[in-house]
C-alpha cells in the first residue's frame, strides 16, 4: 500500500502498477481506487495509477470539509505527480474524476497527455445530482452487503443484464460491514462540501471542456445516464469531432468500464497517445 503526504500534511493512498504509458485513474465523488477494478485487466500494457481523494477510501479525512473541493483535489493530483516524478500523465476520469481532469486542462494542461471522460461532461443534469444527494454522506438503510446489493439492483433501473454477483461486488466496494450495519467508505462531511457548492451559481464548464483541445480525448456515456444527457454528449462531439465517443448500452451512471464498447474506446484512446 502506497501513501504520499500533501502540502497540507494529509496522507493520501494510491496504487501504482505496471509499466508503460502512465494512466492516472480518478474516481467518482464518493468512490475509491476500487472503481477501476473492472477495467484494470483490460489495460495491462500501461502504468496504471489510482488515487483515493482526501476523505475517501484509505486516504486521511480532512478536518476542514471545505477542502473537499475540485481545486484542492486538483492540487493533490499535481502533488502526486510530483511525488512520482511524472511530468505528464493521461487521465481516466469517472464522473467527478472527469471534472478534475477538465480542471487540470485549464490550470496545468502541460501535465496532461490525454483525457478520457466516463459519463461526465460540462453540463450536469439536475436529476443525476438529485439522485446522488439522496444518499450522499448517509449510511444505507440496508444492514448487510447482500441487502445493499439487492437495493442497488432495484434502484439502478437504467442498468440491464447485470448479474447479481456484480451488484455484490459493488456493495463490497461502497460499504464496510460492521456489527451495527454498513458504513460508507468516505467522510460523511463530503455532503456538507457538496451542499455548500450547490448554494452557489453553477459555473459555465464548457470553457473547461474546450481547454482539452489538442489532447487525445475519449468520451464514454451510459445509454440511460441521468447525469450526462444525450444532448450534452452530442455537443461535446460537435466541439471535438475527433473525440473517441461511445455510448454503452444498458448502462446508466456510471458504466463499469469493462463493457466491450468502453474497453475498445479506451484502448483506441491509449493507442493515440503512444
Amino acid at each position: 500500500m502506497s501513501k504520499f503526504r500533501t502540502s497540507d500534511k494529509l496522507s493520501l493512498h494510491y496504487t501504482d502498477e505496471g509499466n508503460g504509458l502512465p494512466v492516472l485513474c480518478l474516481a467518482g465523488l464518493t468512490r475509491t481506487t476500487r472503481d477501476f477494478d473492472y477495467v484494470t485487466p483490460h489495460l495491462g500494457d500501461v502504468r496504471l495509477i489510482k488515487l483515493d481523494y482526501r476523505g475517501r477510501g484509505k486516504s486521511d479525512w480532512d478536518k476542514d470539509w471545505k477542502n473537499y473541493s475540485l481545486p484542492v483535489e486538483g492540487r493533490d493530483v499535481l502533488e502526486l505527480l510530483d511525488h512520482l516524478g511524472l511530468d505528464q500523465v493521461a487521465v481516466l476520469g469517472t464522473s467527478r474524476g472527469g471534472l478534475n481532469a477538465m480542471g487540470l486542462a485549464m490550470a496545468a494542461k502541460e501535465r496532461l497527455l490525454g483525457v478520457a471522460l466516463n459519463d461526465i461532461g460540462p453540463v450536469i443534469e439536475p436529476a443525476g445530482l438529485a439522485f446522488i444527494s439522496g444518499y450522499l454522506g448517509r449510511a444505507p438503510v440496508a444492514k448487510t452487503l447482500v441487502d445493499a446489493a439487492r437495493a442497488m439492483e432495484k434502484t439502478y433501473t437504467g442498468f440491464h443484464d447485470v448479474p447479481f454477483s456484480r451488484w455484490m461486488e459493488e456493495a463490497e466496494k461502497h460499504f464496510t460491514q460492521t456489527k451495527a450495519g454498513l458504513e460508507i467508505t468516505y467522510d460523511p462531511h463530503l455532503r456538507s462540501a457538496v451542499e455548500a457548492g450547490g448554494a452557489q451559481a453553477a459555473p459555465d464548464l464548457w470553457p473547461y471542456f474546450d481547454a482539452l483541445e489538442g489532447l487525445p480525448l475519449a468520451g464514454i456515456r451510459g445509454e440511460t445516464s441521468d447525469l450526462l444527457s444525450e444532448a450534452t454528449f452530442l455537443e461535446m462531439q460537435r466541439r471535438r469531432p475527433d473525440m473517441i465517443a461511445v455510448t454503452v448500452h444498458g448502462r446508466g451512471h456510471i458504466p463499469f468500464l469493462d463493457e466491450p464498447e468502453a474497453v475498445a474506446a479506451l484502448q483506441t484512446w491509449i493507442d493515440a497517445m503512444r
